[in-house]
């Protein structure tokens, strides 16, 4: 693979498109603020570098060139997105069933383990994500057979770095509101309700964009 650097002007179109498209509200970016305010901070963390592993697999598709399959066959676009919706209907459905808890910081290894893997699933199946290296993506690469694969993994991984560094900024946002609510005891009575109607949100939002 010859190795082409996409030039200056496309790294910083690119690096704003990135931008623009990560903090728009989705799907990612609510599971994020909604583990860090129920679970506390690891969870946050935990669910930021999760969305991020998922980031990759979108990398690793659009250099493989499973995004210009998905590109072609709207079948297979539309069940990666009712899979995600419904992936998203199943979180709440475990939102809605967890017990009343307190803010905690020494949460399982084990229970990171599983908010790590939710996060990059939920990311996997994300239409918005989809959609941005499905179309918008191809716009910054340029058609040369030999470099695309070059092109694509270092745009690839600019959006992976800016899309961390946003994602963790929510994370910490999300830990400060989940503290100040922790000490209202109404919080703990609405945050499985909460919890779950966001995510059934997030679901429908999916399903229909």
């Amino acid at each position: 693979m010859s190795l082409s650097i996409p030039s200056s002007t496309t790294l910083l179109l690119f690096a704003g498109t990135a931008f623009l498209l990560v903090i728009i509200p989705g799907p990612n970016m609510f599971f994020i603020l909604s583990k860090g305010i129920v679970s506390g901070r690891r969870a946050a963390f935990a669910s930021a570098f999760g969305v991020e592993l998922g980031t990759l697999v979108h990398i690793i598709g659009t250099v493989v060139g499973i995004s210009a399959l998905l590109a072609s066959s709207p079948v297979a676009f539309n069940i990666l997105k009712y899979a995600g919706a419904a992936y998203l209907v199943y979180l709440a459905y475990r939102a809605a069933r967890a017990p009343e808890s307190h803010l905690s910081e020494s949460a399982s290894e084990q229970s990171m383990l599983r908010t790590l893997g939710s996060a990059a699933l939920v990311n996997v199946l994300n239409p918005k994500v989809a959609l941005f290296f499905l179309a918008l993506f191809p716009q910054f690469i340029t058609p040369d057979a030999v470099s695309v694969p070059s092109q694509a993994l270092i745009l690839g991984l600019e959006f992976f770095v800016i899309a961390l560094v946003l994602d963790l900024l929510y994370a910490t946002g999300s830990v400060a509101v989940g503290r100040w609510l922790d000490r209202n005891p109404r919080f703990h009575v609405w945050q499985r309700v909460g919890s779950a109607a966001t995510l059934v949100g997030l679901a429908l939002f999916a399903a229909l964009a």
